[in-house]
């Protein structure tokens, strides 16, 4: 890990939150989808313990539709950082007939996700789980608060939260509740991307600028594949893309690029004036999209 020395005081902010997550519940979990945000967590997890070991779980919800290129690199770093990583699958929840597949031109399971994640938490009996959501992303996402509360159905009410002065994170609980914690809302992409380049942290290939089959549709560059589903008039092209955040298949879509490094990555994102959950299917539904799933146990 380099720069252990560097000032940082977003990474100090982070990490005193990861302490705090693990110092005041019994059982926290975090989130990892293989995104640069997880990954860019579980670095700062590692900062937050070494050298002893991360002392929470991994738990990755896979719809089954995700980027080969994202479960690749999952697997690897588990294995290299020796972490305990939980797997809950979309399908089985499909196969249960607790959610139902949707079918048709903007079909997706991210939505059913949900279900999954719930089970899980319940399952595990966690009453904390730390995920990479920020601020500067979406709507929904700015009312969170670093410590959320959930209900015991796993909901979300915007309109109650706890005031978090200064640096005081209450993590008091009722039975049945559990928190979503946000240790690095206060960052934006650029932050993190700085952040991995600083301190060169290994990303999916996908992140980076390639030849690939899209089509088009929209307005957004979707990702050719057979769980996305295309009409014939849908033309299949290749085109030198990347992705500036990392969903499943059917919810999220590509970018024109020619960024091959890090550091042209960076410079990308410094002259951008489009927010990265632009190139977010989902979020196209309604205005309220995310709020929405929020409020029903989402991420």
């Amino acid at each position: 890990m380099n720069n252990l020395l560097i000032p940082n005081p977003k990474e100090a902010e982070s990490i005193h939150i990861i302490r705090e997550v693990a110092a005041q519940f019994e059982r926290p979990v975090l989130l990892f989808s293989g995104g640069k945000d997880s990954i860019t967590l579980v670095r700062l997890a590692q900062k937050a313990f070494y050298p002893a070991k991360i002392p929470f779980p991994l738990l990755h919800v896979d719809t089954g539709h995700n980027f080969p290129e994202t479960i690749e690199f999952r697997d690897k770093l588990v294995d290299e950082l020796g972490l305990e990583l939980i797997v809950r699958n979309v399908q089985d929840s499909i196969d249960q007939g607790k959610v139902r597949e949707e079918r048709g031109r903007y079909s997706s399971r991210n939505s059913l996700q949900t279900t999954t994640l719930l089970d899980a938490i319940e399952e595990f009996k966690f009453d904390a789980c730390i995920g990479g959501a920020r601020r500067d992303e979406e709507k929904a996402r700015a009312k969170e608060r670093v410590f959320s509360v959930r209900d015991d159905f796993g909901q979300w009410d915007e309109k109650n939260q706890r005031p978090e002065l200064f640096d005081m994170l209450n993590g008091k609980i009722h039975v049945g509740q559990n928190v979503r914690c946000f240790p690095i809302s206060n960052w934006t992409e650029l932050d993190v991307w700085e952040y991995i380049k600083t301190e060169n942290i290994e990303i999916p290939s996908i992140y980076f600028a390639h030849e690939r089959e899209v089509f088009l549709r929209d307005g957004m560059i979707w990702t050719a594949n057979e769980h996305v589903y295309r009409e014939e008039h849908e033309e299949v092209i290749v085109k030198m893309v990347r992705f500036r955040t990392v969903g499943d298949m059917t919810c999220t879509a590509a970018v024109l690029s020619e960024a091959v490094s890090l550091e042209d990555v960076v410079g990308e994102i410094r002259e951008s004036t489009i927010s990265e959950r632009g190139a977010r299917i989902d979020d196209k539904r309604s205005e309220a999209a995310m709020e929405t799933r929020k409020k029903v146990g989402y991420f």
